[in-house]
């Protein structure tokens, strides 16, 4: 049995001014795939003709299997990293995306991606190399293998590393180096702390607001505002490549890569194998316009 995927507004969690536009509530017989009508798992280490190890200089493979990505019968998607071998060993793990890449702020409107995520529950010296994320690219990645990155757009809504009781959020755009979004680090919140992020659910969002101006995006966790980057931030045209169109969603666990290696060092044999993130819904609003 797949994952059940609704647009019903019964089965999509109720927001006051919004319309819900598409959800998944991961419901499903524990250890079976996700509905393949509605997501695309990323396969290697890297998109055809684009950058290897995602750009980012992580080390998993990422796979199809249910013992990297599975529904867990209790409502919620698991997206587990798994190492072989001795040492720092060999892993696999999984990155998931909408099929849909239309997802986008009506000219005068609102956009709001949010999902309820529990970060994967290890901490120390087990959780070094650990990377979660849930994440948007811009429509135009996909067709050319993310070769336009950043200037068609990332929304990093949810990252989580080494398992520090923390969490990003972080604009991409402008050109791969330098620029307006000061790249490859982009216009970042920064660390923010998220005391209980690993050991419970908490709701990660994101809102674009086309209605003011100038232009905001909104990060929000459980609800609080946590980080605004205006359009103003940037010239007008970096602005609108990255954001005046549509984007698809994105649910991972890396391991290593720069990030984890910026912060507090890569894997080693102590990073502990097997921990998934787990995410009960994922949902997609707009607004006006």
């Amino acid at each position: 049995m797949a994952s059940a995927c609704t647009t019903e507004p019964s089965k999509i969690p109720a927001r006051s001014g919004w319309t819900p536009v598409w959800s998944d509530d991961f419901d499903g017989a524990a250890g079976t795939k996700l509905s393949q009508e509605t997501w695309l798992y990323a396969l290697g280490k890297g998109y055809p003709g684009g950058a290897q190890n995602w750009g980012t200089g992580q080390i998993e493979t990422v796979t199809d299997r249910v013992e990297n990505v599975y529904l867990d019968g209790a409502g919620r998607l698991a997206i587990k990293p798994v190492r072989t071998g001795a040492g720092v060993g060999s892993w696999t793990s999984g990155r998931v995306e909408t099929r849909r890449t239309d997802f986008a702020a009506p000219a005068g409107g609102r956009l709001r991606i949010e999902a309820s995520i529990q970060q994967p529950g290890v901490s120390g010296a087990e959780a070094n190399g650990y990377w979660s994320a849930f994440w948007a690219l811009g429509a135009p990645a996909r067709p050319v293998g993310a070769t336009n990155w950043p200037g068609i757009g990332e929304w990093d809504v949810m990252e989580n590393v080494n398992g520090r009781e923390s969490v990003w959020h972080t604009l991409h755009c402008g050109v791969p180096v330098g620029g307006p979004c000061a790249e490859p680090g982009g216009l970042s919140s920064g660390e923010l702390p998220c005391p209980g992020c690993r050991t419970g659910f908490h709701t990660y969002a994101l809102e674009y607001d086309r209605s003011v101006a100038p232009e905001e995006l909104r990060w929000f966790v459980d609800g609080r505002r946590t980080f605004t980057v205006k359009a103003d931030r940037v010239d007008a045209k970096t602005w609108a490549d990255a954001n005046h169109h549509g984007y698809f969603l994105i649910l991972n666990v890396a391991i290593g890569g720069v990030f984890p290696a910026n912060v507090g060092g890569g894997p080693t044999p102590a990073t502990r194998s097997g921990v998934p993130m787990l995410v009960d819904r994922i949902a997609v609003f707009t607004s006006g316009g």
